[in-house]
């Protein structure tokens, strides 16, 4: 089985191209750090960062939906993506495909700001169980008598 959760933030903005049969698919390309757990030791890398990839649907919501900075859950798959390069070097690398991906904050949580109610509480009932009723309204004109 090959399966990978992560959640992180986004390093940069994804970069997008479209591709497959009639340039319809879009990929998504980003790169994602994942805070490491534990007491951060001086010297040593507080996350971990890894090369993310998106395809189809996918790869729209990344493109309309997310940017730099965008905390995200994301459900995928590790593949290797070796090669050789153009000195005859083997080099080793992985990248994540993903199947899912969510939101893992608010946007008024990812944009620092916190938002006043829209609109107002009721007036607090009094001690006794029964709101008073306003002045102006008839007696006869209660749904109750």
């Amino acid at each position: 089985m090959n399966k990978v959760i992560l959640m992180g933030r986004l390093t940069r903005d994804p970069a997008i191209r479209y591709g497959g049969q009639d340039n319809q698919m879009a990929i998504a390309a980003f790169s994602l750090a994942v805070d490491r757990r534990g007491k951060k030791q001086e010297g040593q890398p507080s996350a971990d960062f890894f090369n993310c990839t998106a395809f189809g649907k996918i790869g729209e919501f990344v493109e309309r939906y997310l940017k730099q900075g965008t905390k995200i859950l994301l459900t995928g798959r590790i593949q290797n993506d070796n090669y050789t390069n153009q000195h005859g070097e083997k080099v080793y690398s992985i990248r994540i495909l993903a199947d899912e991906i969510e939101f893992a904050e608010s946007k008024n949580a990812s944009q620092g700001t916190t938002q006043e109610p829209q609109e107002q509480l009721p007036p607090p009932v009094p001690n006794n169980g029964f709101m008073d009723v306003p002045d102006g309204v008839n007696d006869a004109d209660l749904p109750f008598n």
